[in-house]
This record gives C-alpha cells, sequence and structure tokens, in this order.
C-alpha cells in the first residue's frame, strides 16, 4: 500500500512542442455534448480495474442501445505496458483508465486522440484542476474520472495528551512535532518513506509551485522558485529536526506505525479512508480529520490525484467515447452508484460539487465526531491548486528525484540542492531528447 499514487507522466503544450500528439479520427466536432456528431449504432471496448465500473457500463448499455460498451477487466501491473503495445498494435480500446500522470505521459508519446473540440461542452462539469489532470499542456486527451485531494487525519486522543491543536500551517506541525519530542522522543507528528517524494510534490503543489509550465513552443522548468523552496524548508527541517519516521508505504506492517501511536498525524485522501478503517483496530474513533496545513491562509491550496477515462491514438468514435466517460464520472445516477461503498469502487468525484457523495464515504466508526468530517473532505475538494501541469518526462524526472530522495531521508544532501539539481536534470533531458526547455530565471 503506498500513502500516494506515485506522480509520473508527460505533456503536450502544442505540436511545436511534440510531434504527433494526437492521433485517431476526429470524431465529429461535438459541438453538442447531448448529441455527438458519429450517427447510427457503435460499439467502443473500454478497459478498466476499478470495482464497480462493471455494473455502471450494464446501466449505460440497457440505457444507451446506440452505444454499447464492452468492459475489459484490465487489472494488472503491466496494464499500461500493454496499452501502449496494443496502440502500436492498432488493436486498442476506444477508451481505458489512466491516472493523470500516465495520460500526460500517453499524449506525450503520440498514444491519445485530441478530443479538445469534442470535449469542450463537458468541461464546466468538472473542477479546474480536475480538466488540468485530462488536458497537459492545453490539450485534451480523456474525461476527468475521480480525485483524491488532501486533508489530515490526527490522533485526536494523543494530541489532547501532549497539548497539540490541529495544525492551521505546516509551521505549526513543525511547532507541534519539536513539542512532541521534548516529550517523547519516541513520538513523530509526521511520515515520509524513503522511497516515496510525493511529500515534496504535495507541499510544492500547495505552495503554489509550478515545476512544468508550458509556454508557445518550449517548456519552462522552475524547481527553484520561492514556493518550491519554501516546500522544500519544510521538508528539511523534518529531517533536520528528527520529526518524520521513515516507515515505507511498501510494507504491509506501515499501519502500525499509526495505530500504535509511534506517529500521531498524516496527510490522506478519501480512497484510503476505508483502508485505514480497516487496518487501524487498536486506534479505531481516536481520529479526527482537518484541513491540510497552509502555507498561505490567503490562499488556502492543496494537492490531488486523478483518475481519467483517456481516449486512444484510433478510436474511431472520440465523441461517443467521451459521452459515456462523461455520463459515467458526472451523473448523479453514475455517481451515486459508484460513491456508495458497498461498490468497493474508492471512486471520489472530481465534479465541483461533492456535497451529495461525502456523508457515505467517510467511515464514521474511525473518527471520534468532535469535527465535521464532511466538510473537512468538501473544503479539500474544492481547494485542490490548478497551477500545476505535468512535463513530457515527468516520470523520468520523478524517478531521479526518487534516488535523490533517499539521500535526503539519510541526511546526506539538502533539499535545496536536489531541487537545484532536478532543474538542471530536467533541462538538460528535455532538451536531450528534443523538447525545448529552459530553466525560469
Amino acid at each position: 500500500m503506498s500513502r500516494k499514487r506515485a506522480f509520473v507522466g508527460g505533456a503536450v503544450a502544442a505540436a511545436l512542442l511534440l510531434a504527433g500528439c494526437s492521433g485517431g479520427g476526429d470524431g465529429g466536432s461535438g459541438d453538442s455534448a447531448a448529441s455527438p456528431a458519429t450517427k447510427g449504432k457503435v460499439k467502443l471496448e473500454f478497459w478498466s480495474w476499478t470495482e464497480g465500473i462493471e455494473g455502471q457500463v450494464k446501466v449505460w448499455n440497457k440505457e444507451h442501445p446506440e452505444t454499447q460498451v464492452s468492459f475489459v477487466n484490465a487489472a494488472g501491473d503491466t496494464v499500461y505496458q500493454k496499452l501502449r503495445a496494443a496502440v502500436k498494435a492498432g488493436t486498442a480500446p476506444c477508451i481505458s483508465k489512466m491516472d493523470g500522470m500516465n495520460l500526460a505521459s500517453f499524449a506525450s508519446d503520440g498514444l491519445l486522440t485530441d478530443i479538445t473540440k469534442i470535449a469542450a461542452p463537458y468541461k464546466s462539469k468538472y473542477t479546474a484542476a480536475a480538466w488540468n489532470a485530462v488536458s497537459p499542456g492545453g490539450t485534451t486527451f480523456g474525461i476527468p474520472t475521480g480525485s483524491s485531494p488532501l486533508f489530515t487525519a490526527y490522533r485526536a486522543d494523543l494530541f489532547k495528551k501532549y497539548g497539540l491543536q490541529a495544525p492551521r500551517t505546516w509551521d505549526d506541525l513543525i511547532a507541534a512535532g519539536k513539542k512532541v519530542q521534548r516529550e517523547n522522543k519516541k513520538i513523530k507528528i509526521f511520515n515520509m518513506a524513503g522511497e516515496d517524494p510525493s511529500t515534496l510534490v504535495d507541499l510544492s503543489w500547495q505552495a503554489g509551485a509550478q515545476w512544468y509550465k508550458a509556454a508557445g513552443d518550449h517548456w519552462v522548468i522552475d524547481f527553484t522558485s520561492p514556493e518550491s523552496l519554501k516546500a522544500g524548508d519544510v521538508v528539511q527541517q523534518l529531517v533536520d529536526n528528527n520529526l518524520a519516521s521513515g516507515a515505507s508505504y511498501a510494507d504491509p506492517g506501515v499501519f502500525k506505525t499509526w495505530d500504535n501511536g509511534g506517529t500521531i498525524l498524516m496527510t490522506t485522501s478519501t480512497w484510503q479512508l476505508p483502508i485505514y478503517d480497516t487496518n487501524f483496530p487498536k486506534s479505531k474513533g481516536k481520529w479526527q480529520l482537518a484541513d491540510a496545513p497552509l502555507f498561505d491562509a490567503s490562499t488556502p491550496r492543496t494537492s490531488s490525484n486523478f483518475d481519467t477515462t483517456a481516449v486512444l491514438k484510433g478510436c474511431k468514435y472520440p465523441d461517443r467515447a467521451a459521452q459515456f466517460a462523461a455520463w459515467l464520472s458526472s451523473s448523479k445516477e453514475s455517481l451515486t452508484a459508484l460513491t456508495d461503498p458497498k461498490s468497493k469502487s474508492g471512486l471520489f468525484p472530481a465534479v465541483p460539487d461533492v456535497t451529495p457523495y461525502v456523508d457515505k464515504i467517510i467511515p464514521t466508526d474511525m473518527f471520534n465526531g468532535e469535527s465535521d468530517s464532511a466538510k473537512v473532505i468538501t473544503t479539500a475538494a474544492s481547494r485542490v491548486g490548478d497551477q500545476w501541469q505535468y512535463g513530457p518526462d515527468y516520470a523520468a524526472m520523478y524517478a531521479e528525484m526518487q534516488k535523490q530522495w533517499g539521500q535526503v531521508m539519510k541526511k546526506q544532501l539538502k533539499v535545496k540542492d536536489m531541487l537545484a539539481s532536478l532543474q538542471s536534470w530536467t533541462v538538460k533531458d528535455l532538451n536531450d531528447k528534443g523538447v525545448k526547455a529552459v530553466a525560469a530565471g
């Protein structure tokens, strides 16, 4: 189990950035969300591995005889490799589930269909940040499916014991961690795994950083902005003051880090709530939710991951594909079913108004009832920063960051030096690949 889905991906801003960024037929102009340009009966193949989705496909097929969707359960560690091979062989499905990062990398490799005009009528159904996830560099390649906005869960019983309040800012969290350390060296305020630099990604996103920015015919790379350095400083303080535990998210026993009270706070999201409810037997009922710590109260911002339905290269009916994908992830009928815990989908909507779907996803037995959990989750969904973009080599950059992150956790490398190294590395890597990139400055 990992705390967050790893961040990888790539993006295209325009034809000048990456050649061949789109493929497949144009599917018509998509003038109306309700009336696709394609006429007559069509069949679409859809790959996914989200529980509950197959049931919704059956509902769709019953109600939409002219667009029949064939569902394929594509669960497995090699699904993205299989999709790449299928596109190259001309046997790919029309649409497939993808996380936002893989959609961007598939787009940069020319494996998706540009549906910018077709998808435009659906844009208002989703949050701006969610639409960014399907529109790397400004070109749309899919429809948002679900989001994972970040918020905080903390051991309210232990916070009370040590005289702490839920941290409103990252400075508050550092101060709380130091106070706990003065009383009990074994207690940590946070956890940062040696293999998982997503904490730095999250904090940079929350601070307002933009590591990749599409600008005309090139990319601007900025890992050393004041916002990134501010995020890096928080990580550095956690490391320097020994405030974070280092439990690996690949360890099945990682839950004990929090359940036994050794670590008393975590940033978390909606898809993880049922996991914690199942795996925190000792501390059930002792947890409380709070907003994610902020950098600037005047600009409250958090981060998220996004699931999408991507339209692959070679799809003959992208307008129908977009219509189905939008129904799946924005219609009240579909969302009511998919957000029900009984569906086991773990899906949390990427729509602007999530209030109809929040209450039932909260495992009430896990929390002490002293805060409004639904409000915390709704607030997080509304605060996801929409400035974040993925660049063409994000996957390779992330792999490089993982290597350096391990050194940071061992106090062998400073975070600010890692950020400077990543900026130089990324600019060189992109230019070496024929993608024009410059360092911000």
